[in-house]
């Protein structure tokens, strides 16, 4: 492939995110006519199956966490472009990538062809991929680890999967909607995933409490940590572990708030506009108890750091006392200055 012709002013360049809005744009520009062929490949082989993806798949809730990832990474793409060109190495031309390109043409082809989302969906990350090892190598592929890894979470996981995993959450959030409301004096039984709640049955359907739920959450929450940068690395695997109940916890919520909202205005109501509007309650629940538990987990950390101060403290006071007690001149001259 060809070199990119602002290699040698792009690798002096500042890789601040301050500098990204001013300095892109022109990289941009002088590098476009050695990417357009590169970008016309990338639209003859994407632009429809992102088309299908876009009116089929990714208008459903079980699968509509996709384009918001696939936006977020871009974005991560964008915002480390100018540390992707310093980082570039001289040679650029990286044999791996090749593999990898060969790798994601055929799982496209067979996807696009087999209508195997998966591949699909998949073959998009394998292509980027190889292009930037071939165009700029190994270290600025280190660079863009995350939003790589970040769009793994927008790739269908094989049905079978799904449902083997999916119904045992569905029937621990039901347990928890038909305890909580039972203990607050709702007329509400359960039969497996169906809740009764007067004259209403609802259905916990696997958008409601999924595993591409938990999925999209917990892809939300590693979105978070990256942003953040916490230089703990307790906070951080902390938070990414403990994203887990927290989702659980929020599907909980959005199960009460659909039960509540057909129980006290009906099913046309329940099934209507406040069936979306109960999405939203999820994802808002779950920033919040993000947000809690990190903040929880930064003032823990504070705690431990002035605690752990403290000691080291005590203990270099208590040398010193110890040194002056165990010292026979010291003693003597103590003496010495009480008798005077």
């Amino acid at each position: 492939m060809a070199h990119s012709t602002l290699a040698s002013a792009s690798a002096s360049a500042s890789v601040s995110t301050s500098t990204i809005p001013s300095a892109l744009p022109s990289t941009l520009r002088e590098a476009l006519p050695d990417w357009w062929p590169v970008l016309l490949g990338l639209a003859a082989m994407f632009v429809p199956t992102l088309y299908s993806l876009f009116t089929g798949a990714w208008i459903g809730e079980e699968q509509g966490h996709g384009p918001i990832i696939f936006a977020l990474a871009l974005w991560l793409i964008w915002r480390k472009w100018l540390e992707v060109l310093a980082a570039s190495e001289p040679p650029r031309l990286h044999w791996t990538g090749w593999p990898l390109l060969a790798f994601g043409l055929a799982i496209h082809l067979l996807g696009r062809s087999q209508k195997i989302l998966m591949f699909e969906v998949g073959s998009i990350l394998a292509v980027l991929a190889a292009i930037v090892l071939l165009k700029f190598g190994a270290c600025a592929l280190r660079v863009l680890w995350f939003p790589f890894f970040f769009m793994l979470f927008m790739v269908p996981l094989p049905s079978e999967l799904v449902a083997a995993v999916t119904m045992p959450m569905k029937m621990a959030v039901s347990w928890a909607t038909e305890h909580l409301l039972f203990a607050a004096g709702y007329p509400i039984s359960r039969s497996g995933v169906v809740l009764q709640i007067g004259q209403y049955q609802l259905l916990v359907a696997d958008a409601c409490a999924g595993l591409q739920t938990l999925l999209t959450l917990e892809a939300l929450g590693l979105f978070y940590l990256n942003l953040m940068r916490h230089p703990s690395a307790f906070r951080n695997v902390g938070l990414a572990i403990l994203i887990v109940p927290i989702s659980f916890t929020a599907n909980v919520v959005r199960v009460i708030t659909l039960t509540l909202v057909t129980y006290h205005f009906g099913d046309a109501a329940g099934q209507g506009f406040l069936h979306g509007f109960a999405g939203m309650v999820l994802f808002l629940t779950a920033l919040a108890m993000i947000l809690a538990v990190d903040s929880a987990l930064q003032w823990h950390l504070r705690q431990r750091t002035a605690e752990g101060g403290a000691r080291r403290s005590n203990g270099i006071n208590d040398m010193d006392d110890g040194g002056r007690a165990g010292d026979p001149a010291a003693d003597r001259a103590s003496a010495v200055r009480d008798a005077r």
